[in-house]
């Protein structure tokens, strides 16, 4: 009798064990689960970053026109684009696009 309750608490044991680091490797905060999801936020996060560094070299870009040395084109472009602003019997058409 003393065997045979030897023999089923380590199967229990055991058996309780396996299901604990089983339910522990899948969910949990270090989990099989978890890691996916992090491993897609940090994908999202890195698209993020490159368009907020494509998008800073552009406004470096621009801020570098406007610096010591003045582009005058492009000062005539963007007073064109933000006042509409045009010369004597010239026709300026402003085309929207529709999602």
């Amino acid at each position: 009798m003393l065997k045979r309750l030897k023999k089923s608490y380590f199967l229990l044991i055991s058996t309780f064990l396996i299901l604990y680091f089983f339910f522990n490797l899948l969910s949990g905060q270090r989990g099989l689960i978890s890691y996916f999801e992090k491993k897609d936020i940090l994908n999202d996060l890195n698209n993020q970053e490159s368009l907020l560094i494509s998008q800073i070299k552009d406004l470096d870009f621009k801020n570098s026109l406007l610096s010591d040395n003045l582009d005058l084109d492009y000062i005539e472009s963007m007073i064109r684009e933000r006042f509409l602003f045009g010369k004597k019997n010239e026709q300026i058409y402003i085309i929207q696009e529709n999602d």
